[in-house]
């Protein structure tokens, strides 16, 4: 389990430009769970990510990854049990061909051979990149660079995965079938998928949403539970999915748009039940 108790964090502390990004921020996350974090930029998302990989610490509070402090004592403890894909897969591709890349993080583990080589087949099969394992880096597209990551994270088998806006540089199509790749990884892996999106589209394909302001949860809940609060995510600087956002103005003028709208499919349904009320047959 991913559990912050009471953490705050400050750059520059103690300096009179000092800048505070987490503030009391109490969360807990489950093995296996799949979750997406929204919020406007410099909501503290960002920072929150850096912790949970140790590239930063906590200035008050405390982080525990499976029972592990986020602490310099602890680090490679903590980055075994968390792995992080960014948004630009050109910043954290390091080798030249795509099967050196995914085989460069359990090698620096200093694992057995045989366990790198079954990671490396294993990461490369989940991601569909067997046909592309030979070829260079430099002539993949950029779909295909953020699969690379995603197996290179994934072969560290880690408890958590991060995905720090890995389909904000993607095209719609190509970032739903990644997200989809990834529901179904966490699934057959139980792994934890922690999702950091500007997308609504996206964070309603999870489990959980966990809506950021100034360095604060202000929202946590299934997306059904956290897109029905469109004004208070609205005063945020969030949208809310399209189908919501219509429901909510179709409400507003009167017309009864009953259950958790936010698709299409569920616009269509209510639309559809308050047109013609009565009992189907």
């Amino acid at each position: 389990m991913i559990e912050l108790d009471n953490v705050s964090f400050t750059y520059r502390k103690g300096e009179p430009d000092a800048v505070p990004a987490l503030r009391n921020l109490d969360l807990k996350i489950e093995p296996g769970q799949l979750v997406a974090i929204i919020g406007h930029n410099g909501s503290g998302k960002s920072t929150l990510v850096k912790l949970l990989c140790a590239v930063q610490y906590p200035t008050e509070g405390n982080i525990r990854i499976d029972g592990v402090p986020v602490d310099r004592e602890h680090q490679w403890d903590v980055r075994r049990k968390v792995s992080v894909v960014f948004q630009d897969p050109d910043d954290q591709l390091i080798m030249n061909r795509v099967i050196d890349d995914v085989a460069f993080g359990p090698e620096n583990l200093g694992l057995a051979r045989h366990e790198i080589e079954e990671r490396v087949r294993s990461s490369v099969e989940m991601l569909g990149l067997e046909e592309i394992g030979g070829r260079l880096i430099e002539d993949l597209s950029p779909g295909q660079k953020q699969r690379v990551a995603i197996a290179g994270a994934l072969a560290m088998r880690p408890l958590y995965l991060i995905l720090d806006e890995p389909t904000s540089l993607l095209p719609v199509p190509v970032a739903t079938r990644l997200i989809s790749t990834i529901r179904d990884l966490s699934l057959s892996e139980n792994t934890g998928v922690l999702h950091v999106t500007h997308s609504m589209y996206e964070a309603v394909l999870f489990e959980r949403v966990v809506v950021m302001d100034e360095g604060r949860v202000i929202l946590d809940g299934t997306p059904a539970e956290v897109f029905r609060e469109v004004e208070k995510l609205r005063k945020v600087g969030l949208d809310v999915p399209l189908a919501a956002s219509l429901a909510h103005r179709l409400r507003a003028r009167g017309i009864p748009m009953e259950g958790d709208i936010l698709n299409p499919a569920d616009l269509r349904a209510a639309l559809s039940a308050a047109v013609d009320p009565s009992p189907s047959g």
